[in-house]
């Protein structure tokens, strides 16, 4: 059975890892920001994963148990805030959008030395202020529990490229289409092309934060086209995926 650390307080720090390192599956009693200024990072918990590229971070409530994964050389800023302090009245894992004023708090507040000056307080409400005013983004991956949801879900991981339709993928796990798409719904709360797109953007952010070509990422996350991929990666994330490479 995997132990899981308990670290009561959650650090408030700059912290650098490489490419495919990983931080194990750990909580604190306190709750936490997770900012990667560089590179990709994925916070997976028992309900999902979340990812976020440099224009977003994620925010871990208090008591939930989740793991680290870098992808690309990652710059990680950590924030703890008490857990009576929830100034996003936030009680599950989400992403927030970090707009270039935000980002420069982040980095500023986890950046030494971190002494409780007057400075330091007036930084950290702004920095909350601004938190409260980021928009929640639609980046999470969730686990599926139901069985031949699981089934399904695994082909998919192994290959986000498959463009089976769930018919054809029913048929391959021992079930009906009908029962799927129910599942998606219940199990997963959205439709499985909602989360088949999820599933792509995440692996294709991956891929771009390990400099993989952006026609390259198309193809191997099951895009028609580098166009059609552009197209969803603009609308997702506010710019395309080659000035999200050059940031």
């Amino acid at each position: 059975m995997t132990r899981i650390r308990h670290q009561p307080i959650a650090p408030t720090r700059t912290q650098r890892l490489s490419t495919g390192a990983e931080i194990d599956a750990h909580r604190h009693d306190d709750h936490q920001i997770v900012y990667a200024g560089r590179g990709v990072l994925t916070v997976t918990t028992s309900t999902g994963t979340w990812v976020a590229p440099a224009t977003r971070a994620i925010w871990v409530p208090a008591g939930t148990v989740h793991a680290h994964q870098a992808h690309g050389e990652l710059e990680l800023h950590l924030i703890g805030l008490p857990a009576a302090d929830n100034p996003l009245s936030l009680d599950e894992p989400t992403v927030l959008a970090v707009a270039p004023l935000l980002r420069e708090l982040l980095l500023a507040y986890t950046r030494a030395p971190l002494d409780d000056t007057p400075e330091r307080t007036r930084l950290r409400a702004v920095l909350l202020d601004q938190l409260r005013a980021s928009p929640q983004q639609p980046l999470h991956l969730p686990t599926p529990t139901a069985p031949q949801l699981k089934d399904l879900c695994d082909l998919l991981y192994a290959d986000p490229a498959d463009n089976r339709t769930l018919a054809a993928l029913a048929k391959e796990v021992g079930t009906s289409e009908r029962t799927l798409s129910r599942l998606f719904r219940a199990d997963l709360g959205m439709t499985f092309p909602q989360w088949r797109t999820q599933l792509r953007l995440h692996h294709a952010l991956i891929l771009l934060a390990e400099n993989t070509p952006v026609t390259a990422v198309a193809h191997r996350c099951g895009w028609s086209s580098a166009s059609a991929f552009i197209d969803v990666f603009r609308r997702t994330f506010g710019h395309t995926p080659g000035t999200y490479q050059r940031r």
